[in-house]
Order: structure tokens, then C-alpha cells, then sequence
């Protein structure tokens, strides 16, 4: 049984939320503009430009989206943009650095489990035994959240020396590696429950490789 099962979220309800996070980005984005702030604006316009992801892979290469996965996708941008105007700064909300991490490496986890399972059921020449699953997630996350940290120290860095706002901000060494940390948990929640949540993905994704042009050998 899913989560949202679980606790009786029902796929309307689904919806609203999501509905309502989208309205929220916009008036971040407001907010953003009204202070000038270029990291708002930047972390809020491209968060807003991911909830239309969901619809455009739905409608272009049908691939199934339920109100489930895009609340999951809407609520971790929604998060890390609302983060950017307070609470990333404010030191009793600690925790939300690692809340947002820890959503944000789960979709990337969710992209490479459904790409490498798609791939696996695709062809007979590539077998994906489970452990093996297990380990290419997690050693994926980690890799995209050094990667990621990297780009963070880098944009940080360019910023300082042009004397503009921060687009990504990095607080430290020890806030790199409590980063990674949760970026694991992220992988580690997909590792485990992924093909609860993404077998309709999966079976989507192998059907556009299976199309004429995209056939194996």
C-alpha cells in the first residue's frame, strides 16, 4: 500500500495541494521581484518551470504522471524556492536544508531507478540484478549530490567576485557533507520503495524504447 494511501490523501486532494504550492511559487517569485533579489527569482522561476514538467511528459511522450508523483515533484521545488526567503537563514529551521535535500535527491533516485529499469526490461543484453539496482541508486545520488555541491561552491564563488546575490548558497564543509548525508536518505527511500511508485513509469518508459527506431537488436 502507498503512503498517500495510508493516510487517506485522496487524489483530488493530491491535486489541490499541488495546485495551491504552484500559486505559492508565483507569489515567491513575487516576492523576489519586489526585493530584487536574483536568487529568489532564479530558484523560484525554475521551480515554477518544473511543475509543468509533469503535464508536458504526460501530453509528449506518455508518460504516466498521477496526481501522486506530481505532488512529489511540486513539493520539492516548492520547498527549496520557499527556502531561499527565510528559512534557509534561520537557524530554527535547520532542518529544512535537509528536508529539501533529502526530496530533492528522491527525484533524482526516481529518474535514474525508472531510466535503468526501463533500460533493463528493455533488452535481453542488460540484466539489473536488485542488489545491483540497489547500489547503482545510491552511488547515482551520490554522485549528482558531489557534482551538485561542486556547482554550488562554484556559483557561490563567481557571485562573490561579481559583488552580486547568491543564485546557490554553501554554508561549509560540514554542511556539504550533512548534504550528502541526506541526499542517501533520499536514494535510500527509492532504493527501497521504488517499484511501489514508479512501475507505471517504468513500463511507460520501456514502451517509448521499445518503439520502432528505438528497438534493441
Amino acid at each position: 500500500m502507498r503512503v498517500r494511501d495510508r493516510l487517506g490523501i485522496t487524489e483530488r486532494r493530491q491535486k489541490q495541494l499541488t495546485r495551491a504550492m504552484e500559486l505559492g511559487l508565483v507569489g515567491i517569485l513575487a516576492i523576489g521581484l519586489d526585493r530584487g533579489n536574483v536568487g529568489i527569482v532564479v530558484n523560484s522561476g525554475i521551480a515554477l518551470a518544473v511543475t509543468f514538467l509533469p503535464a508536458m511528459l504526460e501530453r509528449d511522450y506518455d508518460i504516466p504522471m498521477d496526481a501522486g508523483l506530481t505532488l512529489w515533484i511540486t513539493t520539492a521545488v516548492f520547498l527549496h524556492a520557499l527556502g531561499t526567503i527565510g528559512p534557509y537563514r534561520d537557524p530554527t529551521l535547520w532542518w529544512w536544508d535537509h528536508v529539501t535535500h533529502a526530496l530533492s535527491s528522491s527525484l533524482v533516485a526516481a529518474i535514474g531507478y525508472a531510466t535503468t529499469r526501463a533500460l533493463d526490461e528493455h533488452t535481453d543484453d542488460v540484466h539489473f540484478p536488485p542488489r545491483f539496482m540497489f547500489v547503482f541508486i545510491l552511488l547515482f545520488v551520490i554522485a549528482f549530490g558531489v557534482v551538485w555541491e561542486v556547482i554550488e561552491f562554484g556559483v557561490g564563488g563567481f557571485a562573490t567576485l561579481l559583488g552580486s546575490d547568491k543564485i546557490l548558497t554553501q554554508f561549509g564543509l560540514e554542511d556539504t557533507m550533512k548534504d550528502l548525508l541526506f541526499d542517501t536518505v533520499g536514494g535510500l527511500l527509492v532504493a527501497a520503495w521504488g517499484t511501489a511508485y514508479l512501475s507505471d513509469v517504468v513500463g511507460a518508459l520501456t514502451d517509448h524504447f521499445d518503439s520502432p527506431g528505438q528497438r534493441a537488436d
